[in-house]
């Protein structure tokens, strides 16, 4: 019996199947423009993977911004939905933790330029403890850090942080209270090397005054958790992982289709938009298999119609939320 290759030479020799696969096939997709929202209106634009753009109260928030057609060798599957030109005025960039298809530094960069070259003020970055260090030198105005369960209040007076606006840009502000941003637990990991496990990880909630609570999870495999996250932060819409999840062993730091589903239900949320699937090749499975795993799941449970995919450039508008309505304000 030959003796068994070292964990660390079959991890890199699954690595580079993988970056062999990711070049086999052109690039899909196409990019497209996000729409102008106003105060009152909550639009969710995925980027791709687990990049989105979330237009609410107001203010314009990016969560794990990965425009970048390679990392390191491993090149992208589709498109990124967004040109960095198309991008409205970015408030606050969210990174759920330090893994290179999460917290890309090139286009973290990008953002932070792009608004500087129209004159405008740079966003804020909303990281997990010990992820600091890894963004410190890529242009945002000030950096935050939350622990789970830790809130912060984004309420910047856009029209004196931005300078001179448009009359008629002018006239649309119409300020209704900050917007809530609560860090919410995971099971995954953080480290962006191998040895620098203290870097923190985890999800996020975002409360705004006339919108939906939305709750973007990052990376998580399934576990107890999610039914505190739905009874203390109540998340009205989920954006949740489906993919990475064979070989089993990945399940340990992913969910399943069928797993995303079960914390979908847990959340007690209203609307499921699947994320983390499509993109990079990251698990064994086909690239095809996530999203009819998940929709046959959705439908075998009665909530087919809550699941709600988006294709690279897609936007979803939020109806009228639980909190408009519990407010009086629908």
């Amino acid at each position: 019996m030959s003796p068994q290759l070292p964990f660390w030479i079959r991890k890199l020799g699954q690595l580079w199947r993988l970056v062999r696969e990711s070049h086999a096939q052109p690039l899909a997709g196409a990019h497209a423009k996000p729409p102008e929202t106003t105060d009152s209106e909550t639009t969710i634009t995925f980027i791709g993977h687990s990049s989105f753009l979330i237009q609410t109260g107001g203010r314009a928030l990016l969560i794990d911004p990965v425009f970048a057609t390679r990392l390191i060798l491993l090149r992208r599957q589709r498109r990124p939905g967004i040109r960095f030109a198309d991008l409205p005025a970015i408030d606050a960039v969210l990174l759920t933790h330090a893994h290179m298809d999460h917290l890309d530094r090139p286009s973290l960069r990008a953002v932070t330029r792009e608004m500087r070259r129209r004159g405008l003020a740079a966003p804020v970055a909303i990281v997990p403890r010990g992820v600091e260090d890894l963004v410190h030198d890529l242009g945002f105005a000030r950096i935050e850090t939350l622990a789970w369960w830790q809130s912060m209040h984004l309420d910047l007076p856009r029209a004196e942080a931005r300078g001179p606006q448009p009359i008629a840009a002018q006239q649309k502000q119409v300020r209704s209270g900050p917007i809530r941003i609560t860090a919410a637990p995971a099971r995954h990991w953080g480290a962006r090397m191998f040895n620098d496990t203290h870097r923190g990880f985890g999800g996020y909630v975002i409360e705004s005054p006339n919108g939906p609570a939305i709750y973007h999870s990052g990376d998580t495999a399934y576990f107890d958790g999610f039914e505190e996250i739905g009874r203390r932060l109540h998340p009205e819409i989920a954006l949740l992982p489906i993919g990475a999840y064979f070989p089993d062993s990945y399940r340990s730091v992913h969910t399943s289709p069928e797993e995303a589903l079960r914390a979908f239900l847990d959340l007690h949320a209203e609307v499921m938009i699947p994320m983390h699937y499509g993109t990079f090749r990251l698990g064994r499975e086909p690239m095809d298999e996530p999203l009819p795993r998940l929709l046959r799941a959705a439908s075998r449970a009665a909530v087919g119609k809550k699941v709600v995919p988006l294709v690279e450039g897609e936007s979803w508008i939020a109806p009228h939320s639980e909190a408009m309505e519990r407010d009086g304000t629908a």
